[in-house]
């Protein structure tokens, strides 16, 4: 009987304390939650069942002003889909949150996990290097890594469905690793390494996040998920910091020169601009720029090819709108020549499928800020010391958008008049001062790999079959195949 009172005892106590410490201005709690553990158990699961969790509590929280809370244990968190509440959380509050601390790892304090004063001072010093003069200097590389993923793409023409993210996946791979990098590691073990690398961290992020009992650092360093973890960490490191050291050994004065990895093209690397700050300034030190490097891999090409995956999977759903982008490419292009960087701007019809497809599948669906102040929202007020998850695909799918706010329709882009009148609700690239940094880059690559497939390929697929996963970011977990004919 004894221990039965206890946890009787603490029941009790635990719900005292939430009612101390619950304001009346807070958001209302979402239905649910257990004693003690609160909403932690729905977690725990797959990926799958996580995605499903979590887009039931954005279709609750539109009904009740766009914010709830809910809890993780004792641990109180909010969760808001409404576009001026999420721009106001996130440009009063410019601290990650603590869950980003399970990457860092991997990524250390580059833009994406850094602490709000290393990012504020490491940003401006990043800026110039994502500047559209240098830019435009990739498209070259753009260019022949879009041939490149058309050719590699022929062996799939007329047999019928095939996963094609494995093709855009080493593509973008390769692309970011030729700009940002400076090196070309097609057709190499190490790219396969990488990929594979990649995924698996990204999963075991997210199974530490489901499973509440390694949120501590304490209790993850006895997990088996921990030694993989570290394992994954040597091929993912392995890589950023040869090539750093390669990088160093070749710089010795020669701070100007540009690669000319590919024939015809110059550009510079990203990690050569980074090392000239480091020897003209001493801004960054080794550790730094791996840092930074690991981050503009992953958040360069991970992003871009699940992008275009999705993306590919939309117009091979909607034949009308794949021929529309078809038609505009001929008619900018006209024969089978490069896209150039004055075409990027005529591809209208292009960039709102792209937008559209971002929309519809937000490939970074959740972002969370740490509340180190009250932040008062339109209806509620959120505590200071919790967390705040800011559903981006919530604001993707909020009502203000329409009737048709599950549909893919890339005109809505066209016709201001069918756009949200709050810009908020559209963030693909993050929203408020901490955005991507690689937001035209990203559009660049994408609309050129795209102007170069769709050109060459008539695409099918079926976007009704695709089931979802959130793996860090928004993945495929099964349906997601396509099928391609070339044009004439």
């Amino acid at each position: 009987m004894f221990p039965v009172a206890l946890f009787c005892i603490a029941c009790a106590a635990y719900w005292a304390w939430r009612r101390l410490n619950t304001k009346t201005t807070e958001p209302p709690c979402t239905p649910g939650g257990w004693p003690i553990v609160g909403h932690a158990p729905g977690l725990i699961g797959d990926s799958c069942k996580l995605w499903d969790v979590i887009n039931d509590l954005a279709n609750k929280s539109y009904d009740i002003g766009g914010v709830v809370s809910a809890s993780i244990g004792p641990r109180t968190v909010y969760i808001v889909t409404d576009p001026d509440d999420s721009f106001t959380v996130v440009n009063t509050c410019l601290e990650k949150d603590g869950f980003y601390d399970f990457a860092k790892p991997w990524l250390g304090e580059g833009l994406v996990t850094g602490k709000y004063s290393i990012w504020k001072n490491h940003r401006k010093f990043l800026n110039p290097a994502f500047s559209q003069i240098l830019l435009d200097t990739f498209m070259g590389v753009f260019n022949s890594q879009s041939r490149k993923l058309v050719k590699d793409l022929e062996k799939e023409v007329g047999k019928g469905l095939f996963d094609h993210w494995t093709y855009t996946r080493h593509n973008a791979l390769e692309t970011i690793c030729l700009t940002a990098l400076g090196v070309d590691f097609t057709d190499t073990n190490l790219n396969s390494q990488y990929v594979e690398a990649t995924e698996q961290i990204l999963g075991t992020i997210v199974e530490r996040f489901m499973k509440f009992w390694w949120h501590s650092p304490y209790t993850f360093a006895w997990s088996k998920l921990k030694k993989k973890q570290d394992a994954l960490l040597k091929t993912l490191h392995n890589m950023s910091y040869t090539v750093l050291q390669k990088r160093k050994s070749e710089f010795n004065g020669n701070i100007c020169a540009e690669r000319s990895i590919i024939p015809g093209t110059k550009f510079k690397a990203f990690m050569d601009l980074l090392l000239e700050l480091s020897v003209e300034k001493g801004v960054f030190n080794d550790r730094e720029i791996r840092e930074h490097v690991d981050t503009m891999i992953v958040g360069g090409h991970d992003t871009s090819a699940n992008v275009l995956m999705f993306t590919m999977i939309l117009l091979g759903s909607h034949p009308e709108a794949q021929e529309k982008v078809y038609a505009e490419i001929q008619e900018v292009l006209g024969g089978d020549r490069d896209v150039e960087k004055t075409d990027l701007s005529k591809m209208v019809y292009l960039e709102a499928v792209l937008k559209e497809s971002m929309r519809v599948f937000t490939i970074v669906p959740v972002l969370a800020r740490k509340l180190d102040k009250d932040v008062k929202l339109k209806n509620y007020t959120l505590s200071a010391g919790r967390t705040c998850f800011l559903f981006v695909f919530g604001l993707h799918k909020h009502p203000v958008w329409g009737p048709d706010v599950n549909e893919f329709k890339p005109e809505r882009w066209l016709e201001p008049g069918r756009l949200p009148d709050n810009p908020n609700a559209f963030a693909a690239f993050s929203v408020g001062r901490r955005q991507c940094i690689g937001k035209a880059y990203a559009l660049m690559s994408m609309k050129t790999t795209l102007a170069h497939l769709i050109r060459s390929y008539r695409i099918k697929a079926d976007h009704t079959k695709v089931r979802l996963k959130i793996d860090v970011m928004l993945k495929p977990d099964s349906g997601h195949c396509v099928s391609i004919e070339r044009r004439t």
